[in-house]
């Protein structure tokens, strides 16, 4: 028996697979956490860079408003002294443009109770402020300069100014510390930004050094298992060639054995068979005289004499017939087996699905007596092999299928093929009363069948199919379910190779 080593190489290339998912898995996860974290950052740095931008409008909102009031009185006071028509132009448009400038300032810091705070109050002052310019500017107007001048002097604007012009100041102020705040708040996301960014940058880095290591230590295990395989190459060929040889001994050995046996028994069996006529032809007599002695002396004929000749030697002598004629059938099923095995395999190109219709024609009459259909699927493969020994293996199947039908429904039977790399496939398919998956086995032994025995038979059928395919280099295997049909499949390869000329 050849010894079966266990290869190093399925085991390193398993784990070799785990771990390569699983440094896939693990950088995927750090590109998942570095996006995620980077939206998170980039989310963050927006909502900073709004905020500036926020503050820096506010502060150009406090900017425009103050520089609007300082026009203003720079307007004012410029016609008051002139009385040049432009300034007082000039006055009315910065008027005018002011409440629009506090309301915008105010929508800008809607959210800084602070600043709505300072805001109210300056509202008030520049309120007041824009009355008593509008007086001033409304004597100009009058010709009364004079009395202008005078309220000018006497008003306190001077103190509103300045007033507001800290309001304004105390706003500023507000918004440079809010945007020193946000543009530190805006740095620190940057930086977790980029910091989420090199810790990615460092896993993945981990990731591909990790795996880099896995390839190479499985590149230098697979080395190594090549450099054993080859080694184990070397011896493996001659140790096949001695294995097959003594295969081939031990074969023709069993089948001269076979053939002894058979030959020898068949010896006594002959013997055994003569006597058991002779007792047959020997009964007539013994009946007559028993007929003849009840006739003119009935008293010396006892019961038993009488049951021992009529019934219990006729009935010995048949039960002796069925189990030598038994007995012979099994002789000339071992002795056929045994030839089978010396016969000289004879390779040529055959088309199976040819060989199918032939054993199909041949049984016709089973065919039609039995109801059942009868199809070959094409195309199938051709095959280099034994025409013998291929069309004896699908007489037997296919006559199997017609014996073992699922009784009320109508027998279907199916011969098909494929190739499958350098080896064709037949299989037989019936949708007969099928075959218990405990018995898949065991039908292919000998002298051992499964299910119902109401059929002729001695299971030494797939016995020969199976040795038949042994000798043709393939194998025989079922597909079966009670009650749902069988499937058998011949495994067969494309061209037959001896295994004398594969020694």
């Amino acid at each position: 028996m050849i010894r079966k080593v266990r290869n190093p190489f399925v085991v390193s290339e398993s784990r070799f697979g785990r771990l390569l998912v699983t440094f896939m898995a693990l950088g995927f996860l750090a590109l998942v956490a570095a996006g995620i974290g980077a939206g998170w950052a980039t989310g963050q740095n927006e909502s900073h860079t709004r905020s500036v931008n926020h503050t820096y409008e506010v502060e150009l909102a406090v900017s425009n408003a103050r520089r609007l009031i300082e026009q203003g009185e720079a307007s004012r006071r410029g016609y008051l002294l002139t009385g040049n028509p432009e300034y007082r132009d000039a006055y009315h448009r910065w008027s005018a443009a002011t409440p629009a400038a506090l309301g915008y300032l105010q929508g800008l810091t809607r959210d800084n109770p602070t600043q709505i705070a300072t805001l109210g109050q300056l509202r008030g002052e520049i309120q007041a402020l824009l009355t008593q310019r509008a007086r001033t500017i409304a004597l100009i107007d009058a010709g009364r300069a004079d009395t202008a001048v005078t309220l000018f002097r006497t008003e306190a604007s001077v103190r509103r100014l300045t007033a507001i012009r800290d309001a304004f100041e105390r706003m500023a102020v507000t918004e440079r510390r809010l945007l020193a705040e946000r543009d530190a708040a805006q740095q620190r996301s940057v930086r977790i930004f980029y910091g989420i960014l090199a810790l990615a940058a460092v896993l993945l880095a981990l990731v591909a050094l990790a795996s880099l290591l896995t390839v190479l230590g499985y590149t230098r295990d697979l080395a190594r298992s090549r450099d054993s395989l080859r080694e184990f190459n070397e011896h493996l060929e001659e140790t096949v060639h001695e294995r097959t040889a003594d295969l081939s001994r031990a074969n023709e050995e069993i089948q001269r054995f076979a053939y002894i046996v058979s030959h020898d028994l068949r010896s006594p069996l002959v013997n055994v068979m003569g006597f058991t006529a002779e007792l047959a032809a020997a009964t007539a007599p013994l009946t007559e005289l028993v007929d003849r002695a009840e006739a003119e002396a009935p008293h010396i004929v006892s019961e038993e004499a009488r049951l021992a000749v009529r019934e219990d030697l006729p009935e010995s002598i048949g039960f002796i017939r069925t189990s030598t004629q038994k007995m012979d059938r099994l002789i000339n099923a071992i002795l056929k087996l045994s030839r089978e095995g010396r016969r000289v395999i004879a390779p040529e190109t055959i088309d199976p699905g040819a060989i199918a219709d032939t054993v199909a024609g041949s049984i016709r009459h089973l065919l039609d007596e039995r109801g059942i259909s009868f199809s070959v699927r094409r195309p199938i493969p051709p095959v280099v092999t034994d025409r013998v020994a291929l069309e004896q293996i699908l007489s037997n199947l296919i006559e199997n299928a017609t014996k073992y039908l699922q009784p009320g429904r109508p027998g279907v039977i199916t011969v098909a093929g494929e190739a499958r790399r350098d080896r064709v496939i037949l299989s037989v398919a019936d949708n007969g009363r099928g075959i218990d998956p405990r018995d898949h086995q065991r039908i292919f032994d000998l002298f051992r069948r499964s299910g119902q025995q109401d059929q002729p038979g001695e299971g030494i059928g797939l016995a020969h199919v199976r040795a038949l395919a042994y000798r043709l280099g393939g194998t025989i295997d079922v597909e079966s379910e009670p009650g749902r049909g069988s499937t058998f499949r011949l495994n067969l390869p494309k061209t037959y190779v001896s295994q004398d000329s594969a020694a």
